[in-house]
């Protein structure tokens, strides 16, 4: 075989063990029995075997060599079927849904008129039946929406998500019941591919056959491993693959395979399974045409020799692909129109009237009777044809064809059935390891799918490096920061509360670094519940292995962060000590990882979880017992202290560095101290926890005691940390193993509140309606005139006036695009030419992963890296500045805003990127002329919504569609696919609408998969690569394609009569019939090669001698600057409106925490421990900034993306007016939830009502809000991802709070810091405006244990013996028994000036000065996020 793998079917040498592949398919032949019931057109077949259809296939031999293996093993086959009767489903709700906006949710009256109606039941499928037997391929049709995936998920035994299921599923003799317990073995591939897009294609076949492995292996095979592997190579060759072993599979985001390539991942994966009944939804969506045929044949090889049911929907089948089938069903809004023998299909539908052309497809055919623009009758029957979906089914009700089929539904009572369930029984008993259970669904020990979990656990890690190395680089940046920042504690009492501070940062800052647990956990679901249906592994197997992974990472994060912090700081320096710290830290660390795992698992969405997890990290850390001292918590939230494993771990790590200590009190904490007080005799100890009456020293162990603590509770802590460590673990397995796939595409609309009224006709649409009387007149060829079957002739011709005509010749010549890879450059795209004029629709084909894409990424000039050379020209000339916004450009990706309706998208586009000549009625009018042409004035007050809810993939396509054409391209229209994903009407209706804008004048360049024969044909011309990007063929296509196929047959390639031109070039080049030719070499040796290249000249030098066709405005953007930030700030308001959850989330954030720090501080009163209190329940708000950040990044980062993929490339408008957009859409709602914190926090906590305090309070709050914002949408701003922000935010945040002079008090601070980050600092001004504004003149009354008691020397009162103190060091202190002889009561503060002053807020106008600053922190954490998005934005590559 050649060394680098063409990407389509090299074909297969035949290895000299033959059956070293194919292992996967165990299950006895079935060659050997005789079927009668499949009509190979002749029985000139040998008497003992008939032949399969897909004989030709490459890897047959194989399979049969295994199939003999399996004989001789004696293994039983495990074969099923599926029957189904009278099968009804009937799913939730109308077609379309409300969705509530911010205002409208709290109109609570008609929410209980409205909640009274129950929802409606739309029936999904309506009375469906069936049989499949082993061995026999059904072939399921029907347009999108039909139903078509709701019967697979019936007949794959998925049934959540459905209101109600009637009727009887068997497989073989099994109901639905006794199949669960087999779901391996019925198996699902899906329409979305769902994989982790770090690993390699390899990493990810591997984990999945991995998991396969049966326990009795067939008698060749000695080792599971070397099974293993012959079945991933099998694999990776059947769907022509395996040269992208070590590349990541990628997603939207991540570069990795091509998109046919990622689809042929998820195809293997399914097969790996190993199952007995596969349901194949749409799987050819994205693969050309040679792929797709070749996938069919092997799902049609595997069920011929082994016996499985096959059951497929596919859209824009060919004939080739129809013809491999045995049975047809169309379905039609849910009503079965035909089931039976596919050779009886079309014949039965003519003979109802309906005519079908020659060539044409005829799966296409047969979904198109129900459409009237899409059917075509014979005239003589016109009167007599059925019209409607259940006027076919009614016909077929009556034929022969159905009674023929009704003999089979007793399969699942016959003796072969039974038989066959037995063998299947034992056949999965047989593969099962003896260790599991026999309910079991899996196939390999528990202790082997642990082991490839964590495997594959480290690959992910691995797979992305970066999000591991910030995770460390950050913890080792906090550490010493901190370390810093406490810098050798002093062992005196001055050292208490520093040290404390210490030991709780340790804490906070690794429990704040398992937040991400939440994001990680949503984004591994949906392949979790995906892996859980093909039964890999039980979710149990996943949570171990994620801890197992854990274990080693976080005890190396732990352990760089302990030793810098610990010695740093200057910690008892025993080793007991460190190790007792560096244990309490891990087990902490493993705690809070695994309970924020189980918040992520246990809710169904992310915002949920987000406000839990959210609102749970403050309630962790107030009661921690670091902010409120144990003995101070009101007893109505003591409990959490208890439930806290914060508090567990903080409590270990103080008794462990305190135990056994004795600390001098020193500095405030001495009273009287200073000049001439040097006598410890008549000195004593002031706000020092648990000194004794008259000491001057504490032992460790009485300040412990003082806060309830005690040394003996060590271990038993160390003991409790652990248990609730295994009880998350345990409820993480809980709420896993409940964890669903979503309940698919439930396909209804939404519509914005505000636009309910408009949009009535959605509630009662029947089938008729759609098309009014005027349509039905007989006409011989039911062909529309215009896309809408209803449109006149004269509404064509104003459509045509006002579509855009353009004069330019677009031209590219000698294009070469190459990349750097690990291995090496990587040419994309070599030696590429070619021209597009207007009036031309030209096609750009070629297998899948040949690089159309990327050709058409750099004509539009969307690539940011790499190096492109050669020239594109528009008329003879470079592109100009306005270029990229004068060419649209359509992506395969369907990016848009999911909250802006329909007609709101075409809006924004037609504004912002017509040119600033035209007038906005004009821009308006335009957008109408474009809904009807894509006919979506149905659509057009929906919400564009995500896949669940909201568009489907078809409405989405012409959506995308539309939001270029509005734009008026003057130039040149670009699209990237299309048409896959589409069902064979909608890929019409697109193409024939293309069409139709190239005739008007327009040039229309499009990448095609899998076009039938008359999509192919209403193109002009093609230009054809090979994989690596090297043109095959360029020119036009002829008349019925005869230029192409001209050129094809004169190098011994000819096109055979029936066949499809598109699919037999591609075949040719790249396929099955390429006959070892380089037809890249032919290419350029030809005559028409020479040709091209003279004519591509002649073009751009006489274009480049006249007039320009388009002139250039010179502008950048079609609108000014001020222009475009309104609109985009509209439209950012509008989405953020719609945004209920997350802006309820937002207010129940801020309510829930306000109260709970409120009842928490509850009235705070008057002692010196109470002044640290207010410091506390000041700072507490801070704490608000993490939850509403975690929230709010995931949703600018999604914005972002949009723009980032679409909006910036088609210059609609700046990053300015973007970021503008964003920022201003959140003041509104800051706005209220600064109002709602400080009304429930405020008053509860007892501040002072006093007008000009609690103003001056509510003021700095209010600009607060704004500040932290600004820093998570800067943050946001240049994170390449929301798990890389989230990781981010710890780091930020935990700097701000360290250095803010709460957790070290302003004296204390290294020197280092203090006169550059204290200063730079925004917490810091918040904290002192705040604690001015409530603190300053509340007066302090010591408690009892507060005063420092102690006898002055004989014959002295108290006043006279202190007056020299009072006057120096101890100028705040309250005496308050002068004249007394013995005793001396001293408090430490007289009023809360006195307590702030050691905060360095010397005098109460600093309060305004503070407020002030936070004022102009707000200004700059805002322009901080314009900075980053500005350096977030790459130039595009422009050719050299």
């Amino acid at each position: 075989m050649a060394t680098n793998e063409p990407e389509s079917y090299a074909p297969v040498v035949a290895h000299s063990q033959g059956n070293m592949l194919t292992r996967m398919l165990s299950g006895a032949s079935f060659l050997s029995e005789r079927r009668s019931n499949r009509a190979y057109g002749d029985s000139s077949d040998d008497e003992d075997e008939p032949i399969s259809l897909a004989n030709d296939w490459k890897l047959m031999p194989e399979l049969k060599d295994r199939a003999k293996q399996d004989e001789k093993d004696d293994v039983k086959g495990r074969k099923l079927g599926v029957t189904w009767m009278n099968l009804t489903v009937k799913g939730i709700g109308a077609d379309a849904a409300i969705n509530e906006n911010v205002g409208s949710q709290f109109n609570i009256p008609r929410a209980i008129m409205e909640g009274r109606h129950a929802a409606p039941l739309r029936t999904i499928i309506d009375n469906s039946h069936g049989c499949v037997k082993p061995g026999e391929m059904l072939l399921v049709l029907g347009r999108p929406g039909a139903g078509c995936t709701s019967l697979l998920k019936m007949l794959a035994n998925r049934r959540e998500g459905y209101a109600e299921v009637t009727g009887d599923i068997h497989w073989g003799t099994l109901d639905p019941k006794q199949a669960a317990q087999y779901r391996g073995q019925i198996v699902m591939n899906t329409e979305d591919e769902l994989f982790f897009p770090s690993l390699t294609v390899g990493e990810t076949i591997d984990f999945a056959t991995r998991m396969k492995i049966p326990f009795n292996l067939p008698t060749d095979i000695t080792k599971p491993e070397q099974f293993q592997k012959d079945n991933r190579e099998f694999l990776l060759k059947s769907m022509g693959i395996s040269h992208t072993h070590d590349t990541k599979v990628g997603n939207e985001y991540v570069r990795g395979v091509s998109g046919g390539e990622r689809k042929r991942v998820s195809i293997i994966e399914t097969m790996a399974t190993r199952a007995s009944v596969y349901c194949w939804d749409n799987s050819t969506r994205g693969l050309d045409a040679s792929t797709a045929l070749e996938y069919t044949k092997a799902v049609r090889a595997l069920t011929d020799v082994f016996g499985f049911a096959s059951i497929i929907t596919l859209y824009q089948a060919g004939n080739g692909i129809y013809n491999l089938f045995d049975k047809v069903l169309v379905i039609d809004e849910g009503k079965q129109l035909y089931y039976g023998p596919m050779k009886e299909a079309r014949p039965f539908i003519e003979e109802l009237g309906f005519v079908c052309d020659d060539g044409a497809n005829v799966a296409d055919f047969l979904t198109g009777v129900t459409v009237p623009s899409e059917r075509k009758i014979r005239p003589e029957c016109e009167k007599s044809f059925p019209r409607t979906a259940a006027d076919i089914r009614a016909a077929y009700e009556k034929s022969s064809i159905k009674e023929r089929m009704e003999a089979e539904y007793s399969f699942p009572t016959s003796d072969e059935a039974k038989q066959f369930t037995e063998d299947f029984r034992i056949g999965v008993q047989h593969e099962k390891h003896k260790s599991l259970p026999k309910t079991s669904p899996l196939t390999v020990s528990f202790v082997t799918q642990v082991k490839a979990c964590v495997i594959r656990q480290y690959q992910i890690i691995w797979g992305d490096k970066a999000t591991f190395f910030i995770k460390q680089i950050s913890t080792l940046v906090q550490a010493l920061i901190s370390g810093s920042l406490f810098y050798n504690a002093p062992a005196n009492s001055a050292g208490l509360f520093v040290k404390s501070g210490a030991l709780f940062l340790a804490l906070l800052f690794n429990s704040l670094m398992a937040m991400s647990e939440v994001t990680d956990s949503f984004s591994g679901r949906p392949i979790l519940a995906k892996h859980k249906a093909f039964a890999l592994y039980h979710p149990a197997a996943f949570c171990i292995a994620q801890i197992a992974a854990d274990i080693p990472v976080i005890l190396f994060q732990i352990s760089h962060f302990s030793i810098v912090l610990y010695f740093m700081v200057g910690l008892k320096s025993t080793a007991g000590a460190f190790f007792t710290f560096w244990i309490f830290i891990f087990a902490t660390t493993m705690a809070m990882t695994a309970l924020f795992r189980w918040i992520g698992a246990a809710f169904k969405t992310f915002d949920a979880a987000s406000k839990v997890s959210g609102f749970l990290i403050s309630a962790l850390i107030m009661y921690t017992g670091y902010m409120i001292r144990k003995p101070q918590m009101h007893p109505w939230f003591v409990w959490i202290y208890w439930i806290d494993p914060l508090a567990y771990g903080f409590e270990g790590l103080l008794s462990n560095e305190f135990h056994n200590t004795i600390l001098p009190c020193v500095g405030n904490n001495l009273a009287p101290n200073g000049p001439g007080y040097t006598d410890l005799l008549y000195q004593a100890c002031t706000g020092v926890g648990g000194a004794a009456v008259g000491a001057t020293q504490v032992t460790g162990d009485d300040y412990l005691a003082s806060l309830s603590y005690s040394h003996s509770h060590l271990w038993r802590n160390f003991g409790i940390l652990w248990a609730w460590w295994v009880l998350f673990v345990v409820l993480t397995i809980v709420a896993t193993n409940k964890w669903q796939a979503t309940a698919g595409k439930s396909g209804f609309l939404l519509i914005p509140r505000e636009k309910a009224k408009k949009n009535n006709h959605h509630l009662a649409a029947d089938e008729e309606s759609v098309t009014p009387p005027s349509a039905e007149k007989p006409v011989v060829n039911e062909k529309p005139i215009n896309s809408s079957a209803s449109s006149s002739d004269g509404q064509t011709l104003t459509t045509d006036k006002q579509l855009v005509r353009n004069t330019s010749v677009f031209t590219w010549k000698n294009l070469t695009y190459t990349v750097k890879t690990p291995s090496g450059d990587r040419i994309l795209l070599d030696n590429v030419q070619g021209w597009v004029k207007p009036g031309q629709l030209g096609a750009l084909m070629g297998s899948s992963g040949a690089g159309k894409t990327t050709l058409l990424d750099v004509l539009a000039q969307r690539k940011t890296d790499g190096t492109i050379s050669g020239s594109i020209l528009v008329d003879g000339r470079p592109l100009s500045i306005s270029f990229q916004r004068s060419a649209g450009y359509c992506e395969q990706l369907d990016v848009h805003e999911p909250l802006a309706t329909v007609r709101e998208a075409l809006e924004f586009s037609a504004l912002l990127r017509q040119s600033r000549t035209i007038p906005r009625e004009e821009k308006l009018k335009y957008v109408d002329t474009i809904v009807d042409l894509l006919e979506m004035h149905d659509i057009e007050n929906t919400l564009i919504g995500t896949t669940g809810a909201g568009l489907s993939v078809e409405q989405r396509k012409r959506l995308t569609i539309g939001v270029e054409l509005v734009s008026k391209p003057s130039i040149l229209i670009f699209l990237d696919e299309p048409t896959s994903g589409l069902d064979g009407q909608a890929a019409f209706n697109i193409v024939r609408f293309l069409r139709k804008l190239a005739d008007v004048g327009q040039a229309v360049l499009v990448t095609i998969h899998q076009p039938s024969a008359q999509l192919f044909l209403q193109f002009d011309s093609l230009l054809l690569l090979a994989k690596g990007g090297k043109t095959v063929y360029f020119g036009d296509i002829g008349e019925n394609a005869s230029t192409l196929k001209d050129y094809f047959a004169r190098y011994d390639a000819e096109c055979p009569k029936d066949a499809n031109p598109a699919e037999h070039m591609i075949d040719v080049v790249s396929g099955t019939l390429s006959k070892g030719k380089d037809w890249n070499q032919i290419w350029l040796e030809s005559p028409e090669h020479k040709n091209t290249v003279e004519t591509l000249d002649n073009i751009i030098s006489t274009a480049a001698a006249k007039e320009p066709g388009t002139s250039d405005d010179g502008f950048e953007f079609a609108m000014p600057l001020w222009e475009q930030t309104k609109l985009v700030t509209h439209r950012m308001n509008v989405s953020i409106w719609r945004n209920t959850d997350y802006i309820n989330n937002k207010l129940a954030l801020h309510i829930g925490s306000a109260l709970f720090n409120g009842f928490s501080f509850w009235m705070i009163k008057d002692s010196v421990a109470d002044l640290q209190q207010r410091l506390f329940t000041v700072f507490n708000f801070i704490f608000v900034a993490p939850g509403v950040i975690a929230q709010l990044q995931p949703l600018f980062i999604d914005r972002r993306d949009i723009y980032e993929a679409r909006e910036k490339k088609s210059k609609m408008y700046s990053w300015v007016a973007f970021v503008t957009g964003l920022i201003v859409s959140e003041l509104p709602y800051l706005v209220v939830c600064a109002v709602l914190y400080f009304v429930c926090w405020y008053y509860t906590v007892g501040f002072s009502s006093d007008s000009s305090k609690a103003g001056a309070t509510f003021f700095v709050m209010l600009f607060y809000e704004f500040v932290y914002t600004g820093i998570g949408q800067f943050v946001a701003a240049y994170a390449p991802n929301a798990v890389f922000a989230s990781l981010a935010n710890p780091l930020v945040i935990g700097v701000l709070v360290s250095f803010c002079g709460v957790l070290v008090p302003y004296a204390q601070i290294t020197a280092f810091w203090r006169y550059w980050i204290y200063y730079l600092n925004p917490f810091n001004y918040l904290m002192g405006s705040l604690l001015t504004f409530t603190s300053w003149d509340q007066p302090v009354y010591c408690a009892e244990s507060e005063f420092a008691i102690f006898n002055p020397p004989a014959n002295s009162t108290c006043g006279e013996y202190l007056s020299g103190y009072q006057m120096g060091m101890g100028m705040a202190t309250n005496l308050t028994n002068p004249s007394a002889t013995s005793g001396c009561r001293v408090c430490q503060y007289r009023t809360g000036a006195d307590y702030l002053r050691t905060l360095n807020l010397q005098e109460y106008s600093y309060g305004w000065r503070d407020a002030g600053i936070v004022v102009l922190f707000s200004v700059s954490s805002y322009a901080m996020v314009y900075l980053l998005m500005k350096l977030r934005t790459k130039r595009s590559k422009t050719a050299e």
